[in-house]
């Protein structure tokens, strides 16, 4: 029987459940996991520093293969690729109803009823929506497509989050050819706009994060120059010839690197902000100087289904230039959820896998 590791809220261990397997009606498509990665977002809602609907099945970095398809569901993916019974997908965390004004003008992320698979109550009859399961159903207008060959499941199972975000948050910080980029945060976020825009021609990518492994680990990801926070203005100035930088990705979530971001922006420069997705207090802003210096700044969530497009295409193809499997620190069963959890908890900058 299918199983699925219930969270009910943080502090109390997970509830490992068996369940009937759920058979996909309409358009839906019953998926079979083969893995799944915690994200940062998991593990600051197993922690309590984040509150979603309970009880849940947490989980939404998910590769897995066809298990059955619904009466209604097409046998291609978004892409328009034929997809059959046990070919590996993957899909969009977020599933927006097409008809609501956000949906409307291209922010399906937020849509005013949403789906969001890894981050919605369940009945405990039919747990499904999250990766921490042998299955998920994915429910219409989910955005799925066909995991290329040359990816493999550890890597996939990034894509749906870590890589598409990182592309949304590259699409959105415009052109990087020539230019040179500076990324707060060396986790797998960082690492992978790192590896984005230096694959994308960007002459210097700047990397700052207090934890020596992960400035080492940026080098091996494209990273021309790494510094740790304290060492980070000079360098910043000395690599742009007392500029700063022309594009800022804040991707660490921290009030002082949202300060830090805007402070090493150049005249015109665009300062991308995703890494805060939990309250971290108030930032100081000049606002004078942003518009004198004529910075943009932009926040960025999650990320637009042709996101994921482009992170698939991305591993795919030059992405096979770096390390990613380097990013996994441990798998574990979905019987041993809870140490999996310890493991991640303890690990920042890498990926744990789950594998049921």
């Amino acid at each position: 029987m299918p199983r699925a590791a219930v969270f009910h809220r943080a502090g109390v261990p997970c509830e490992v459940v068996s369940f009937a397997r759920p058979e996909p009606c309409g358009s839906e498509v019953l998926v079979q996991v083969t893995c799944c990665t915690l994200c940062r977002s998991d593990l600051h809602t197993h922690a309590g520093r984040r509150v979603e609907p309970t009880p849940t099945i947490l989980g939404h970095e998910i590769v897995g293969r066809v298990a059955a398809f619904g009466p209604d569901s097409p046998r291609i993916d978004a892409a328009g690729q034929p997809v059959e019974i046990g070919s590996r997908i993957t899909w969009a965390v977020v599933v927006g109803c097409g008809g609501c004004f956000f949906c409307a003008n291209e922010l399906p992320q937020k849509c005013c009823q949403p789906y969001k698979y890894g981050h919605h109550r369940v009945e405990l009859a039919c747990p499904v929506g999250g990766g921490l399961a042998d299955h998920v159903v994915l429910v219409p207008r989910t955005y799925w497509l066909r995991v290329p060959d040359e990816v493999p499941d550890f890597v996939a199972a990034m894509a749906s989050c870590a890589t598409a975000t990182a592309a949304g948050v590259v699409r959105n910080g415009g052109p990087v050819e020539g230019r040179s980029v500076l990324i707060f945060g060396a986790g797998v976020l960082g690492l992978t706009a790192c590896a984005m825009v230096r694959s994308a021609g960007a002459r210097e990518v700047i990397v700052s994060d207090p934890v020596a492994a992960c400035r080492e680990r940026a080098q091996l990801f494209g990273a021309t120059h790494v510094f740790p926070p304290e060492s980070l203005q000079a360098g910043v100035f000395d690599v742009t010839s007392g500029r700063g930088a022309d594009v800022v990705y804040e991707l660490a979530g921290t009030a002082t690197t949202v300060e830090a971001a805007l402070a090493f922006a150049r005249t015109g420069a665009t300062v991308i902000l995703a890494g805060t997705v939990v309250p971290v207090g108030t930032v100081s802003l000049d606002p004078e100087r942003v518009v004198r210096q004529m910075v943009t700044i932009r926040g960025v969530h999650n990320y637009l289904p042709r996101d994921l497009s482009t992170a698939l295409e991305f591993l795919a193809g030059p992405g096979q230039a770096y390390p990613w499997q380097s990013l996994i620190s441990g798998a574990f069963p979905l019987d041993e959820i809870e140490s999996a959890f310890a493991a991640a908890h303890k690990q920042p900058g890498v990926r744990i896998a789950v594998v049921p």
